[in-house]
């Protein structure tokens, strides 16, 4: 894949992603897909896999930066308490 195509796969919303991945899998099952266009289809769906798996990747980075956060938070705040008794 070219670097501009994985660009543009990056810049799609995670549900878009999905629902094409849906289609190309009904697609599939449902023998829709002619015989020619079946490697580029599967080519496609492995590079939206891809950019939901980052996707998900980096949610999971940033929900866990955040409950760190808090919980740094959290902390201190505990500490300040306990100097004020």
């Amino acid at each position: 894949m070219t670097a501009k195509r994985k660009e543009d796969a990056g810049d799609i919303r995670f549900g878009e992603a999905i629902e094409e991945l849906e289609g190309i899998l009904r697609r599939v099952e449902a023998e829709e897909i002619d015989i020619d266009d079946l490697a580029a289809e599967l080519k496609k769906a492995a590079a939206l896999l891809d950019v939901c798996r980052g996707k998900i990747r980096l949610a999971e980075l940033e929900v866990t930066q955040i409950v760190q956060a808090l919980d740094e938070d959290g902390d201190e705040n505990t500490d300040a308490d306990a100097a004020e008794d």
